[in-house]
């Protein structure tokens, strides 16, 4: 019993120092603003605002030139850096256009989010304000998830404990 507690203290502490750290979000991303019509345009903006790297997911609906680019610029609320241009990737879903794009936010602030349609057809923008918010605690979130398991699995240890002694 005492060499099975040891491996499986030594299997924890090893995943717990050398597991990789994920590149995750803490949760879902969320919706910046939903169906804004700009121009002849039906925009949709999700995103994960991460300090670090914020992801945002452009949706458009509607007839779309060959020749769109799909920009988004992100500046400090505070105006204390300029604005920074992203370009997003367009990414085919069944029956949506996505453009994803990976900006970085340098601070947990507000930010400002221009997003701007440029095709042959001329330029459009919109604007939005996001709060970036706080990465996770790294290597800590796996301690963090797995204190409940760690929980459940104490109690049930001492339950089959007891039941051994009674026996």
């Amino acid at each position: 019993m005492n060499s099975h507690r040891s491996r499986s203290a030594l299997l924890l502490t090893l995943v717990f120092f050398f597991g990789r750290s994920a590149s995750a979000h803490e949760g879902p991303p969320y919706p910046l603003f939903l169906d804004r019509q700009v121009d002849r345009y039906v925009v949709s903006v999700w995103t994960d605002p991460d300090v670090g790297t914020g992801l945002f997911f452009v949706i458009l609906n509607g007839e779309l030139p060959a020749d769109l680019s799909v920009k988004v610029g992100v500046q400090p609320a505070s105006g204390r850096m300029p604005e920074a241009f992203y370009t997003a990737q367009r990414e085919s879903l069944q029956g949506q256009v996505q453009y994803r794009a990976e900006v970085q936010l340098d601070a947990e602030e507000l930010f400002q989010v221009r997003v701007r349609l440029e095709s042959g057809q001329g330029n459009v923008e919109t604007l939005a304000t996001v709060e970036a918010t706080p990465p996770g605690y790294g290597r800590w979130d796996l301690l963090v998830y797995l204190m409940p398991f760690l929980a459940i699995g104490l109690l049930w240890a001492i339950a089959m404990i007891r039941k051994l002694k009674r026996r």
